[in-house]
């Protein structure tokens, strides 16, 4: 509908002289101004010397001598905007349409070799550190930005960078060795092995803070670590790090993440200092005080220290290794996307004015991605304090809040368990994605498991609830294929739950309602989501269509073998659960069989 209507006012325009490049159509507000918009008259009225009215109608006319097949109308509205209203049978012959099972997991393997090449580093965690909420931001909106960009067909490659090399380190390692006696077996539960090096990082921080001859130890550990000279502490660092990297992978695998590469900063350490130690010749980066700095302030920016006066490569240095790394692996990337918080923009600001005069064009296709806090009553969380929410209390408590509000259902225990995790991980999830990446989000733990509302627990409520339906529709269809005397009804609705890929013809409805609509609109949103790194705009358009279905549902009868519209509200309802579960998908959320 949408392409058709498209394709014929470019045709216009071009004839008239315009922009046929610039044409949009948007969706209006109010039901009554149709099913699309354009302001092509609007935009170039200017350009001809006419009035938006006149050349409104003047396109109008022009449209009318060959309408597409799916307009019932097109009209002026307002100052010059110029209105189309679709036949509801356009719309219904969609819904069958969408009746078939969404391809998207197949649109990667449908990529060709001119398809685009995108790295989306995400998640960034450190060892020997918790992995805490604002980790698990940083990997619920960067698994759900790898989704958009996979969903358009780019080659999406995921990529992990983590911390294992560091002052951070020291200080835990500093403090490990003080409490060997004391640390965990091999064969202790992850959680309580990768608990002791949280506290032996907060104790060391705190030494390293308080204690002058404290610092002067860790200080000598850090360049133990770098060298790897010390067997005694290389095996305390290697053990520890291990213990982390398993923690990860159980949280990845638990969050549905699947990297494609982790890169590691111990690897990128001697990367970075010798691109810096290049490029202080050729002036890029300037001595001062026996450190190697990029004087940010002559681009208006901030002055950054990428060598420190010791010789060690910063975290800045390492993140040049990195970031040309990546460029060197795939020659043919066209971006690289970085998310963090957004406490680091200005930070990136400064590394990316630093890659762009090093490589000009890592520096062009280097984007970072700023994501705002989660918050609680308590105010921002601090790892350096040890005033720190993990990742796994956060979604264990909401898991154990989930468990108590389905606890009256027959559920066996193991079920029971499994759907309180996908239950607790997509509220979770949805918090922290309904709300534009940049901003900063409360965290209402009673709200965020409501099954109804604005929620990641109402979404998946919803499809189960529609996939319930197909399940009745297919074992009645089966019921009636057993009796003498077969329903027509029936049959056809078997079909639609089926895996026939053909539809006997289905008597469509004088008239749709807002959900065929709102379906329709699917591709659009995640088109521009894509667009705008908007993972917000899937998430509120679900929720919009939730309550659509929700509405149809209490108001329908949707399984009646005497009805001949029985068939089609089927396949309403099975377009419906295609859309959610991809839709759901693009954020990461699975939904449960059961709730």
């Amino acid at each position: 509908m949408k392409a058709e209507i498209l394709e014929r006012l470019k045709e216009i325009a071009q004839k008239l002289g315009l922009d046929e490049q610039g044409i949009r159509l948007a969706y209006p507000d109010n039901p009554a101004h149709g099913d699309f918009s354009t302001n092509i008259a609007m935009v170039g009225a200017r350009k001809l010397g006419m009035s938006p009215q006149s050349l409104a109608g003047k396109i109008v006319a022009e449209f009318g001598r060959s309408m597409p097949p799916a307009v019932a109308k097109v009209f002026i509205a307002g100052p010059g905007f110029i209105n189309f209203s679709v036949r509801d049978e356009a719309f219904a012959r969609t819904v069958i349409r969408m009746r078939a099972p969404a391809a998207l997991h197949s649109r990667s393997a449908a990529r060709n070799s001119l398809a685009r090449k995108i790295i989306i580093e995400y998640t960034d965690p450190n060892t020997f550190k918790v992995f805490h909420i604002g980790h698990l931001m940083s990997n619920a909106i960067g698994e759900s930005l790898s989704r958009l960009i996979e969903y358009s067909g780019a080659e999406t490659i995921r990529m992990c960078y983590t911390s294992d090399i560091g002052l951070h380190i020291a200080k835990a390692v500093w403090a490990i060795q003080k409490h060997r006696d004391e640390m965990p077996r091999d064969a202790a539960p992850i959680a309580e092995r990768t608990d002791f090096l949280g506290k032996m990082y907060v104790e060391g921080t705190k030494a390293y803070e308080e204690d002058p001859a404290a610092k002067d130890d860790i200080e000598v550990l850090n360049r133990l670590l770098y060298e790897r000279s010390s067997k005694d502490v290389n095996a305390l660092y290697e053990k520890g790090r291990k213990w982390s990297l398993d923690h990860f992978d159980m949280l990845y695998a638990r969050l549905g993440t699947k990297f494609d590469e982790t890169l590691f900063e111990s690897d990128m350490a001697p990367v970075g200092l010798s691109i810096v130690k290049e490029f202080l010749t050729k002036n890029v980066f300037q001595m001062s005080e026996g450190a190697v700095v990029f004087r940010g302030e002559d681009y208006g920016l901030h002055t950054r220290v990428f060598v420190n006066a010791l010789g060690l490569p910063t975290y800045e240095a390492k993140e040049i290794g990195l970031n040309t790394s990546k460029f060197q692996s795939h020659p043919d990337l066209e971006r690289s996307i970085i998310v963090t918080a957004s406490e680091q923009n200005d930070y990136f600001r400064v590394l990316v004015k630093a890659l762009s005069l090093i490589d000009q064009n890592v520096g062009a296709k280097t984007m970072h991605i700023g994501h705002g806090m989660m918050r609680f009553a308590s105010g921002k969380m601090s790892s350096r304090t040890g005033n720190v929410v993990t990742a796994e209390s956060l979604i264990s408590d909401i898991k154990e809040m989930v468990k108590q509000k389905i606890a009256d259902r027959k559920f066996e225990p193991e079920e029971a368990t499994e759907i309180s995790d996908a239950i607790a991980i997509g509220a979770i999830k949805y918090s922290i994605l309904r709300t534009s990446i940049g901003s900063d989000i409360i965290f209402d733990s009673a709200a965020s498991i409501s099954f109804e509302g604005d929620s990641g627990p109402y979404l998946q409520y919803s499809v189960v609830r529609a996939n319930s339906v197909l399940e009745k529709a297919h074992v009645t269809s089966n019921k009636s294929q057993g009796e003498s005397h077969t329903s027509k009804v029936a049959g056809d609705m078997l079909d639609l739950v089926g895996d026939e890929s053909g539809v006997s013809e289905i008597k469509l409805p004088d008239k749709v309602g807002s959900l065929e609509k709102l379906l329709s609109r699917f591709a659009d949103v995640v088109e521009r989501a894509q667009a705008e790194y908007a993972p917000q705009l899937v998430a509120n358009y679900l929720v919009s269509l939730a309550g659509e279905f929700n509405s149809f549902y209490a108001s329908q009868t949707i399984i009646d073998e005497h009805d001949p519209l029985s068939p089609y509200r089927v396949a309403l309802t099975r377009a419906f659960t295609n859309v959610m579960t991809d839709g759901l998908w693009l954020l990461g959320i699975t939904v449960p069989k059961r709730m």
